[in-house]
């Protein structure tokens, strides 16, 4: 079924005892006759009744854990505690992941990892997708998919929150206007160190990056090997792998060697990409690789062939010679349907109509923080903001912030939703240490912060200033043009 063309209005009220348990022991005996649904290859098309499944370690004895696949292909993880306040939070994961198919052991992966939700009385649910690469709208309709299911099979929650971390910030986003304004949907989101600028103009920074190590390295490609522009990340039939890309990058800039053992070149190098992209050393590998592999699957397999990125009229400083370096990087022109289609896919209009939490750290080295800008820029141009407050942490980490925030920012949502009164990202800080005393994690807010404009970091394109990058008038347009955006 497509969930993004049929939608159905659900009685909102939380199921009877009797009827939970009812359900659970069907369940059970379904999972019995179908067996353990994870890494099963039934095709497309096909699926089954959650199955029971293996929990993860830390919630073993917790909760009760089911996986199946929707008739989409996408895998999917759930849990339901033993202590289940009646509330489902549904993830969006990050990425994309790069597979041809939708991975088995994904979803049950961040269940894992964001164990902290169901700890704290919530059931879960979450979508490995139905194929890996990228796609923000077919991620945003799996995991609407797995919500209906969850509702199918165990009953309709009090409520129903998404959250989504890193381009699963994206994915929840995009839910969240998509489908927040469905009856019986979504009451809230939590985005958490989401990438927030959207695919067209979010990843520019990353453009920036694949050029300029061009510039300086030369070997990706090497003067020996076929040409192809840059913005294509790699060429269609290229076989370099992962180990590949970083043997050229240590070749050229030494930076998996300690400083002293870099040559005079090496270090020069590395410190005129970094200067100019403005990207944490730490991190330089893995934008380099999404640069590659990443703008690789978004031109030759979503674009098809088309580019949706430009240079143009970007002055690139901060190096030791500014002037040799803007003669001789690479430039290119954007394809104004690939924008578009990008755009459509990607980018958000800021016309939400739920309560919407937002966590991040401010020393995030992948999506970093100046995401947050844009998407206050994107909701206030909007008229939204009232239903937006943003916090921020003094973390350096992207893919996992402490769980005792985690269980502070989606109390602080819960609380939003049930009495109406918007918390304040100080008084979501207040209540952090109530959660520290059960996780030890640590709370480390920063009420007072506020980002930067997205393009204090990245040199803006024209007409790049004003957000959103996509208005809901040019969603409603381009959703009349037949085979618009990434297909499914």
């Amino acid at each position: 079924m497509d969930w993004t063309r049929t939608p159905t209005l659900i009685r909102r009220s939380l199921p009877s005892a009797a009827r939970r348990r009812t359900t659970l022991t069907a369940v059970l005996a379904g999972a019995l006759a179908v067996g353990f649904l994870v890494g099963a290859s039934n095709a497309r098309g096909e699926t089954a009744a959650p199955a029971r499944a293996g929990c993860p370690t830390d919630l073993a004895g917790k909760a009760t854990c089911y996986t199946g696949r929707d008739t989409d292909g996408a895998y999917y993880a759930i849990a339901v505690p033993a202590d289940w306040n009646g509330s489902l939070v549904v993830h969006a994961h990050g990425g994309p992941d790069l597979g041809a198919e939708s991975d088995p052991a994904r979803s049950l992966d961040d269940l894992g990892r964001w164990s902290v939700m169901v700890k704290e009385g919530y059931a879960w649910a979450g979508s490995s997708y139905r194929r890996g690469g990228y796609g923000t709208r077919m991620a945003a309709a799996d995991t609407e998919s797995v919500r209906r299911l969850f509702v199918e099979e165990f009953g309709e929650p009090r409520r129903t929150y998404v959250h989504g971390q890193s381009w699963g910030g994206n994915v929840a986003a995009k839910v969240v206007e998509t489908y927040g304004r469905q009856k019986g949907a979504y009451d809230g989101a939590l985005l958490t160190n989401g990438v927030l600028g959207g695919g067209s103009r979010g990843y520019d920074y990353r453009v920036d990056l694949r050029v300029v190590y061009q510039y300086y390295c030369g070997n990706h490609p090497r003067p020996t090997e076929p040409r192809y522009p840059l913005w294509q990340g790699l060429r269609a039939g290229s076989t370099m792998t992962s180990a590949g890309l970083r043997a050229r990058l240590q070749e050229c800039t030494g930076y998996a060697s300690a400083p002293r053992e870099r040559t005079a070149l090496q270090q020069r190098n590395l410190a005129d990409i970094l200067a100019v992209t403005r990207l944490p050393e730490r991190t330089l590998e893995s934008h380099l690789r999404f640069a590659t592999f990443t703008f690789r699957d978004i031109v030759h397999d979503r674009l098809g062939g088309r580019n949706p990125f430009g240079n143009q009229g970007v002055r690139y400083s901060g190096s030791h010679d500014d002037e040799a370096l803007n003669a001789g990087v690479e430039r290119f022109a954007a394809d104004p349907t690939a924008v578009r289609d990008l755009s459509y896919d990607s980018d958000l209009t800021g016309k939400v109509s739920i309560p919407v939490l937002t966590l991040h750290a401010i020393d995030d080295p992948t999506a970093f923080v100046e995401h947050e800008a844009a998407y206050r820029e994107t909701v206030r141009g909007a008229r939204r903001d009232g239903h937006l407050v943003q916090t921020f942490t003094r973390e350096s980490e992207h893919s996992e912030l402490s769980d005792a925030e985690y269980a502070a920012s989606v109390a602080a949502l819960d609380s939003w939703v049930r009495k109406g009164r918007k918390p304040t990202a100080g008084s979501v800080a207040a209540s952090c240490g109530a959660f520290d005393r059960t996780y030890g994690t640590g709370c480390f807010y920063d009420p007072e912060f506020r980002p930067a404009p997205y393009a204090s970091r990245v040199e803006p394109r024209p007409g790049g200033l004003r957000w959103p990058a996509m208005t809901a008038a040019q969603e409603r347009a381009w959703s009349r043009i037949d085979g618009v955006g990434i297909a499914p």
